[in-house]
């Protein structure tokens, strides 16, 4: 879990609160792609990454939800999602995740499904310092990606999130069959030593 007070990524710890009680802070629309028979809600969602380097504690994987994974992981796949922390209320003895623990996404930009596993924000009030706000107008909600890093640098998982930074569209509760670029976010090799995935912008592509 990571404090998120300094710097573009977040996370920390909590319980469920059903996607239903969600219709008024979040403007959901329906995402189509023409001639490929897609349809899901989509949200306007502002994205940051977290890493091995600054989890919290640093130097782990440890999350607070664990649905798939036991620790922050996963390459992207419908049924091995990427690991993603979201924003949380404490309010007079109740803990509420913006978004419930095991709920799926898509984000088109990196091709890559996630899974609500962790939280976002530490400290009492964790809504005043974590993603449950302060992300820009045009986004109606924050998730913060697992990147991975363990096999890099900091400074290298820092580039890689700044570079996909920003507020994109995102499937919720997609279906299992968009196209997957699989693979840890960051994770730098001999051939490919910048480590950071490709992006895509907002098509949504049905795999095949």
């Amino acid at each position: 879990m990571r404090d998120v007070r300094r710097g573009a990524s977040r996370k920390a710890r909590l319980t469920g609160l059903g996607l239903a009680a969600l219709g008024s802070l979040l403007a959901l629309t329906t995402c189509s792609v023409p001639g490929q028979d897609v349809s899901a809600p989509t949200v306007r969602a502002y994205i940051t990454g977290y890493s091995y380097f600054d989890n919290t504690p640093p130097g782990s994987a440890r999350i607070s939800h664990p649905v798939v994974h036991t620790v922050a992981g996963g390459i992207g796949t419908y049924d091995d999602p990427v690991t993603v922390a979201v924003g949380h209320v404490r309010e007079d003895g109740d803990h509420r995740l913006d978004w419930p623990a095991g709920t799926r996404f898509y984000l088109p930009n990196l091709r890559r499904y996630l899974i609500v596993e962790d939280t976002c924000g530490d400290g009492d009030r964790p809504q005043e310092t974590g993603c449950h706000s302060g992300y820009p107008a045009d986004a109606s909600t924050w998730l913060d990606v697992w990147v991975g890093g363990e096999g890099g640098t900091r400074a290298g998982a820092e580039r890689c999130m700044a570079a996909f930074t920003g507020v994109w569209d995102v499937l919720v509760n997609p279906p299992p069959d968009l196209a997957v670029d699989p693979g840890e976010i960051y994770a730098p090799r001999d051939d490919h030593p910048d480590g950071c995935a490709e992006q895509y912008g907002n098509d949504v592509v049905r795999a095949g």
